[in-house]
């Protein structure tokens, strides 16, 4: 019966095409920008951009306004972009404020969009949290040759399923590719063993291989005692309370920053084995992925230490966001 003949499905090209098209309306339409704007922002031909435009007048995507339920998402994650000097900024809607949930959407997209930047030759450097977790498990198979994984922090003389150094490990045999990986506890006692081990040969050959990678994939964690950081041992309480003393409001790559993105002069970041990030804001992507509402501050300080490009969040974070200082960052 006709009646019952199902739509055929889409393919992944028809919906990233899509996207693309209300992207480019938006801003054509909304923001008011040249074609040539449009073409350079998405980084696409100016006859794309064109042929996109005029698609979205012929089906109706177009009238007087954006036709569609994604105009608020697409509105906030512009917004998003214009106030802390992104790029681009990815908005998931989550379905409460639990780390679970929102974890499961934000890293769902991350695995997602990481997947479509994986070429051949790429060498990306990988951090670790809950969201990059998830993310591990969205991930979308594809062969590529001569890509390199290279873990930007160590990891744990005890090995738990929150090693910070397995999520770069499972990102490598996901792909089957090279990983370097810092052979030292993310911690180690003193300054000075930090100091003496980042001497060895084969770590420094591996700082400066990180400071290189194309692209840098992080999370961030706050101070709260909710942070992973702190719950598992990692850290203790002591020195959770003499961080926020000192005026941290969040780790990145295990060092804790302040409001403004400054790594602290504070004892424990002396004795992290991981790549500083501000080491990291010279690659030439940096993405973020981090959500939930206690993380706000933690995220906005981690893009302006790294100079973070790419932003990957949840509604309610994105919302919060945009009541804190915008941020002018470094092109």
């Amino acid at each position: 019966m006709a009646g019952s003949e199902k739509r055929p499905r889409r393919t992944k090209f028809q919906s990233d095409q899509d996207e693309l098209k209300l992207r480019a309306a938006y801003l054509y339409y909304v923001e008011g920008m040249t074609q040539e704007q449009v073409a350079q922002h998405l980084d696409i031909s100016r006859i794309k951009a064109l042929r996109l435009l005029a698609a979205t007048r012929e089906d109706g995507t177009v009238q007087i306004t954006i036709n569609s339920q994604a105009e608020s998402l697409i509105r906030l994650q512009r917004n998003l972009e214009k106030h802390l000097g992104l790029t681009e900024a990815i908005v998931v809607p989550a379905s409460s404020q639990d780390e679970e949930s929102v974890a499961a959407v934000v890293g769902h997209a991350t695995g997602r969009y990481i997947s479509e930047q994986v070429t051949n030759g790429l060498s990306i450097g990988v951090g670790w949290g809950a969201t990059l977790q998830v993310c591990m498990r969205s991930l979308i198979w594809r062969e590529v040759d001569d890509m390199t994984v290279i873990s930007l922090l160590g990891g744990l003389t005890h090995a738990t399923a929150h090693n910070p150094s397995a999520v770069a490990w499972r990102f490598a045999e996901f792909y089957r590719t090279e990983l370097y990986q810092i052979t030292a506890p993310v911690f180690v006692p003193d300054r000075e063993l930090a100091d003496a081990l980042w001497k060895q040969d084969d770590l420094k050959q591996l700082y400066e291989r990180a400071r290189a990678v194309d692209i840098a994939l992080l999370s961030v964690g706050d101070v709260g005692t909710q942070a992973s950081i702190f719950r598992r041992g990692i850290l203790n309480w002591s020195d959770a309370k003499s961080l926020k003393d000192a005026g941290a409001v969040g780790d990145v790559l295990c060092h804790f920053v302040d409001a403004d993105g400054n790594v602290l002069d504070h004892p424990v970041n002396h004795r992290a084995m991981a790549i500083n990030p501000a080491d990291i804001s010279r690659v030439p992507k940096v993405i973020i992925s981090s959500g939930g509402l206690r993380k706000i501050h933690a995220i906005r300080a981690g893009i302006a230490a790294t100079n973070a490009k790419l932003l990957i969040t949840d509604v309610a974070a994105a919302q919060a966001l945009l009541e804190l200082p915008p941020l002018e960052q470094a092109s």
